[in-house]
């Protein structure tokens, strides 16, 4: 079957039956989708726009903790103070047909989850076929309407506009505003790129919450599984998915409290120099420059990786700069001297200073002109591409040509 043919077995997957095909029978005579809610303990929800499927479970894990305004300002900067309510947290994950997103995608299962007391709910919407949708959306619409904190995992670029983009076209209502998003991917992506070669959900729960979610299964098999059931497989696949969207909530949720304490008091909290590097880089951008910068040389003194060294080396020169402690940011600056960008940077960071605030502007020519080695040796190199190369080039040519009236 080629592409297109299977992209049009798909729709005729999702169009409403009136009837049920014998295919979706199941020994004992209950379809495939009765057997499922019973695996499930899951019951029919019906509303003013139809019917579709409803599964809650609660788990004792993780409980909920005390969050630091603090820390939920440096995640989402905009927000008010219903951010500190975690009564107000709403946790959403998506299964989708796909990832393409779009008006041809369809989230035929959408996963919520909040605290109750000391229990972890959960409460998942599925639709059987395509003319349920509108009765799930309504379900997922109240709930947004109860918690308007929502808390995501790249929710942000794909769950919530998709959910938008579902909304709007099946006309349900009004969508209420939220008060605030909680992306977790980004913080994530800032606090522990240096130390995972993927910070995907379920490898942070594996390496850093040492959150053992048991046999799962593939997340990219999970359209797959979707459409086999519509066209009546077993419920055993499908049930699998239920329960992977359940633990991915579960994981989202522990993620939340994890970077909120981290990120509450990261001075003492026992972060690794990675993580130290990634929470420097997110108080930076937060405007915490004084912070950020005892945390980058918390960093250093404990081992980086080269490149995170130079990064982190470079931002301390700056912002020592900022404060006019030359005496510092010089000596950062002469740690860096190489054929890097952060190197580059470092030559005529001091070709500066010599120039404008030492008076020396022999000393000024001299690192240009050095620079302009370092500079032909990285681009032969092919370590720079041709762009740099000129930009870098013009810029210490034209130093060395001002420089030239200066010199006696």
């Amino acid at each position: 079957m080629d592409r297109f043919e299977e992209r049009l077995a798909k729709v005729a997957a999702l169009r409403p039956r009136t009837r049920l095909p014998r295919d979706r029978q199941i020994a004992g005579g209950d379809s495939n989708s009765e057997q499922l809610m019973k695996l499930l303990g899951g019951e029919i929800r019906a509303n003013r726009f139809g019917k579709h499927v409803r599964v809650q479970r609660t788990f004792s894990y993780p409980r909920a903790e005390a969050v630091s305004p603090r820390a939920l300002r440096l995640v989402a900067p905009d927000s008010g103070d219903a951010v500190c309510d975690l009564g107000q947290w709403l946790f959403l994950d998506t299964e989708t047909t796909g990832l393409a997103g779009g008006t041809g995608t369809y989230a035929f299962l959408v996963g919520v989850g909040w605290w109750e007391e000391e229990r972890f709910v959960v409460e998942q919407f599925f639709m059987r076929d395509h003319g349920e949708e509108p009765s799930l959306l309504l379900d997922v619409l109240e709930r947004l309407d109860q918690r308007r904190v929502l808390v995501t995992f790249n929710g942000k670029s794909f769950d919530w506009p998709l959910l938008q983009t579902r909304f709007q076209m099946t006309r349900i209502g009004e969508v209420p505003e939220l008060l605030a998003h909680l992306d977790l991917l980004h913080p994530a992506r800032r606090i522990w790129r240096w130390r995972l070669s993927s910070v995907a959900l379920t490898q942070l729960e594996r390496h850093i919450l040492q959150f053992d979610r048991g046999e799962d299964i593939p997340s990219e098999t999970i359209p797959q599984r979707y459409f086999d059931f519509l066209r009546g497989g077993p419920p055993e696949a499908m049930a699998e998915v239920f329960r992977h969207n359940q633990m991915d909530l579960c994981g989202l949720a522990a993620l939340a409290l994890r970077i909120a304490g981290m990120l509450a008091d990261p001075e003492t909290t026992g972060c690794g120099a990675g993580e130290l590097f990634g929470i420097s880089r997110l108080l930076q951008k937060r405007g915490q420059q004084s912070l950020a910068g005892r945390i980058y040389q918390r960093a250093l003194d404990e081992g980086l990786p080269d490149a995170a060294e130079q990064i982190a080396r470079r931002e301390l020169a700056l912002l020592a700069k900022r404060e006019k402690n030359y005496e510092l940011s010089n000596s950062l600056w002469e740690q860096l001297l190489g054929d890097s960008a952060e190197g580059l940077q470092a030559y005529e960071q001091l070709a500066i200073y010599y120039e404008h605030h030492a008076s020396l502007p022999q000393k000024a020519a001299a690192l240009s002109r050095e620079a302009l080695v370092r500079l032909q040796e990285s681009f032969r190199a092919g370590h720079l591409p041709a762009r740099k190369y000129q930009q870098w080039h013009a810029s210490f040519q034209h130093r060395l040509n001002r420089l030239g009236s200066k010199i006696p």
